[in-house]
């Protein structure tokens, strides 16, 4: 059985749940938010307490087991507290500034590059060389920071680009530690 399946979930007293017969919608203080019940799962919830069973031991279904928890903790999670990825530039003269469209980035290129707002998520920029990416959809929240990621990935050499706060880059040697003296 799944181990992520089998654990009971608990619904906070703030968060109201809709069940339908394919997805579950759940309303908090800070938005709603609506996850997929896949086929062959069942709910069931007794108390604010939400158990998930499957209905047959298929490897499809088995596989779904811990999914349907983990997206319903995750709405519960979002639609409570939130989601938040930080991001940092590193290199010289990389700097971020706020624009009308979304954020300015200064990367080293010709000229710099706007990235547009994404509906759902908040983009705040804190001095010249953090993003914060907030919102409530932690699929979203995640997919945003990592496009922000993509334009300028760090490289392995100086480690200079945009990185996640917590991430650690492994730095590679360059051409000159390899030669040895004669």
């Amino acid at each position: 059985m799944s181990r992520i399946g089998k654990k009971p979930l608990h619904l906070p007293a703030t968060v109201k749940m809709e069940v339908s017969d394919t997805s579950l919608k759940f309303t908090g203080p800070k938005g709603t938010l609506e996850s997929v019940l896949p086929k062959g799962i069942t709910l069931s919830e007794k108390d604010g307490v939400l158990s998930f069973e499957r209905t047959s031991n298929e490897p499809a279904i088995r596989a779904l087991h811990g999914l349907a928890r983990r997206l319903a903790q995750n709405a519960i999670t979002g639609v409570t507290e939130g989601f938040v990825k930080d991001l940092q530039l590193v290199g010289t003269g990389y700097r971020v500034a706020t624009h009308a469209d979304g954020i300015s980035l200064s990367l080293g290129f010709s000229h710099p590059v706007i990235f547009k707002k994404v509906s759902g998520v908040t983009i705040t920029v804190e001095g010249t060389d953090k993003i914060k990416v907030v919102g409530i959809d932690k699929q979203l929240v995640g997919q945003v920071a990592a496009n922000i990621r993509e334009i300028k990935k760090p490289e392995p050499y100086k480690g200079k680009g945009i990185r996640y706060v917590d991430e650690v880059i492994i730095k590679k040697q360059g051409k000159s530690a390899t030669k040895t003296a004669a």
